[in-house]
């Protein structure tokens, strides 16, 4: 059963739809508004909240915080900077991705992690023989996402002071209508933007404020259907959508190395801790690498056209995000599926995630798409193109 999160008493007097998702075992909005493309342009041209309360939320401290985190993500946590934050996935012993999020330094020896899944055990059982204190906050701690071209002049109107000089992936902590508010530079959506962490029984005091001086920058609620174009324009990839948790796999393919969906950068191989499956991966790059790839693609607009006018339709598609898989193809052999297709309105291009063969991976490769009209299946050409396919100078400034 689905609980309210602490912003549930002013999201669902917002949400007239009553466009209820679940996340985590929360109620999540799909959507507030007649459509998700207003709460979309709120990100992009204004400035958007996004709840993220359900996402899981970690504490781990002590003497040995910093070690245990080493051993467990494959990025080198003791570079780390008091203060900063870093994107990171963790592995299994075969090298296979378990899950994806980050990772804040809160003090010398504190940090924060955030996940898409519960990891506490998996945190637990790597931390044998360390002197380390774990504490999910998950339940204690509201997240708030504001997110946009806007972000910054909302985020100074409510708390009174500046943030130009806070870089991405840096952490300050401030005060909201009286509560501590943890602020990282860091989101979702490829756009400027900052997440806020804050405790449950102040977080309404705090969407209050934000959205009473919001109203002169255009600041709207955004759901999940916003957000999803958003992440799928800024080539942003979704645990059990592009990959599968190795917690979840039940076949072969559904095992993920990170090389396999995008993050292979985020593998520090040449860190000095043994972190869980750092052997399995240092063996599939001296192999050559693994058998697929995960690359961004551009479906041809012409060739969706003709699907339809060949129904004697107009196209038609949909605005929300297609997460379920569809196979790609390459001279009328499968080589692999794409994921999270969605027409991005800022970019006015059809494009999707494809797990695809290693050799087909280059920029500019052809390749087609399955496409269903009217319950017929056919074909789209495609195009390999870079990621992410929106890459905005002020997400960064």
């Amino acid at each position: 059963m689905s609980v309210g999160t602490a912003f549930f008493a002013r999201e669902s007097q917002l949400n007239s739809k009553l466009a209820w998702g679940e996340w985590a075992g929360y109620y999540a909005a799909a959507l507030y508004s007649d459509f998700h493309d207003i709460e979309y342009n709120a990100i992009r041209e204004a400035a958007a909240v996004i709840d993220v309360t359900p996402l899981y939320k970690y504490v781990v401290s002590g003497p040995d915080a910093g070690r245990l985190l080493d051993r467990i993500v494959t990025r080198d946590v003791s570079k780390l900077a008091v203060d900063q934050v870093c994107y990171t996935p963790w592995c299994d012993e075969e090298g296979k991705v378990v899950d994806d999020g980050t990772v804040t330094r809160l003090s010398d020896d504190a940090y924060r992690v955030t996940a898409a899944d519960p990891c506490y055990r998996w945190f637990r059982l790597n931390a044998t023989g360390l002197d380390v204190d774990i504490q999910d906050v998950s339940d204690s701690t509201a997240g708030l996402a504001l997110q946009g071209k806007l972000s910054r002049e909302v985020l100074e109107a409510a708390t009174g002071i500046g943030w130009g000089d806070l870089r991405y992936f840096r952490r300050r902590v401030s005060e909201i209508a009286g509560v501590q508010v943890d602020v990282t530079r860091t989101g979702y959506t490829g756009d400027r933007g900052y997440e806020l962490w804050m405790p449950w029984d102040g977080a309404l005091r705090v969407w209050d404020r934000i959205f009473e001086v919001g109203q002169d920058y255009g600041l709207h609620p955004a759901g999940i259907r916003a957000l999803d174009v958003a992440r799928v324009e800024a080539g942003l990839i979704l645990i059990e959508v592009e990959y599968t948790s190795s917690r979840h796999a039940t076949a072969p393919e559904q095992h993920y190395s990170p090389y396999e969906i995008g993050l292979g950068r985020l593998v520090e191989l040449d860190k000095q801790a043994e972190f869980v499956g750092k052997r399995a991966l240092r063996a599939e790059v001296a192999s050559g690498g693994p058998a697929r790839r995960l690359v961004g693609v551009e479906l041809d607009w012409s060739g969706i056209e003709a699907m339809y006018a060949k129904h004697g339709l107009a196209p038609a598609v949909s605005a929300t995000v297609h997460r379920d898989p569809v196979p790609a193809y390459r001279e009328g052999r499968r080589v692999g599926r794409v994921t999270s297709i969605c027409w991005g309105p800022t970019i006015k291009k059809m494009v999707g995630f494809a797990s695809i063969d290693r050799a087909l991976s280059q920029v500019g490769t052809r390749v087609s798409v399955e496409w269903t009209v009217e319950g017929e299946r056919g074909k789209v050409g495609a195009s390999v193109v870079p990621t992410p396919f929106l890459d905005l100078e002020r997400k960064r400034t």
